[in-house]
């Protein structure tokens, strides 16, 4: 069992995906309402070796030597990897040992501010950040950042980013009715979009249940809709959940064992996790399909989001 490498999971934008997590749960320079993986632990833009960088280098030799290649090695986890101060090396590490397999980072797109992390991160071979507000008002509603830093800053990194990146550069929006859906919203988006000029865009909306209650998803005709009024190419509305399980890479084991969990009291993703020592961001691939498929639900309860089995009629 590794302490910072992951599935691999199957990913619906990536594939089979391995993942390398180097920050502890939770630390972030953001506070998006919607994460699955729940509220911000610790809220900072401060860099540091959040999760000794040796560790994941060996963990890495030991996969690398003892499993097949996976279709990307990714970047992520519940927190912001580039916060970690050794990601530029262990990224070289990876280019080094592996140079034939894909290098993704999943990333709020935060700290592409920072030159120094923009250096580091110019041969990962797809960047994948978020931009769900161009407004400071719906920035400030939806990712709850630290007070001192700006939807400007926030859009002039991503610009600087995709104008020196060597990689692709996929775009995510995450569209959340009330919140950035509004004519205002939506053209202060289009205007960073075009400015950006991402590869790909992937518009998004709420896949699970978010750190706050009563959150909906965009249908699908919305964001077609949002889609429209862009006028950019390449946009790309990603799948639902209920099409993961097709997956190779869907182990029934896994699945077994989550509703074993839950069955006998509801639990926090952070109690699934303990009682099955199982990564956070492996877990929730499960947790969505088992909700789409109608075998659990949630509850929001003091101690936040619990999974139960779904409730039945008599």
């Amino acid at each position: 069992m590794y302490k910072h490498l992951f599935g691999p999971v199957p990913s619906r934008r990536l594939g089979i995906s391995l993942g390398v997590d180097l920050v502890p749960h939770k630390v972030c320079s953001l506070n998006c309402i919607y994460c699955e993986c729940g509220a911000t632990t610790r809220l900072t833009l401060e860099r540091d070796e959040y999760v000794p960088e040796e560790e994941v280098m060996d963990e890495l030799k030991n996969y690398f030597e003892n499993n097949p290649d996976p279709d990307f090695i990714t970047f992520s986890g519940a927190g912001e990897p580039t916060l970690h101060s050794g990601i530029g090396r262990i990224l070289r590490l990876i280019k080094a040992l592996k140079p034939k397999v894909r290098v993704a980072l999943i990333t709020n797109g935060t700290l592409f501010s920072d030159s120094v992390v923009r250096k580091e991160m110019l041969d990962v071979d797809v960047v994948l950040p978020s931009l769900d507000a161009a407004t400071d008002a719906a920035f400030r509603k939806i990712n709850r950042p630290r007070k001192e830093f700006t939807v400007e800053q926030y859009v002039q990194g991503l610009i600087d980013f995709k104008k020196e990146s060597r990689g692709e550069f996929w775009l995510e929006v995450l569209i959340l009715p009330g919140y950035n859906d509004d004519p205002d919203n939506i053209l202060a988006l289009k205007k960073a979009i075009h400015a950006i000029g991402p590869d790909r865009i992937q518009l998004n909306t709420l896949d699970r249940p978010g750190v706050i209650k009563d959150l909906r998803p965009a249908s699908r005709q919305e964001l077609e809709a949002i889609a429209g009024q862009w006028d950019v190419k390449d946009v790309e509305i990603v799948v639902p959940v209920k099409q993961r399980e097709e997956s190779v890479a869907f182990r029934t084991d896994v699945e077994a064992a989550i509703l074993e969990t839950i069955s006998r009291r509801p639990c926090t993703l952070e109690d699934i996790q303990q009682i099955l020592g199982i990564h956070i961001n492996e877990i929730n691939k499960y947790l969505g399909t088992l909700e789409e498929s109608g075998q659990i639900e949630t509850s929001h309860q003091e101690r936040g989001l619990f999974y139960q089995l779904r409730k039945t009629g008599i």
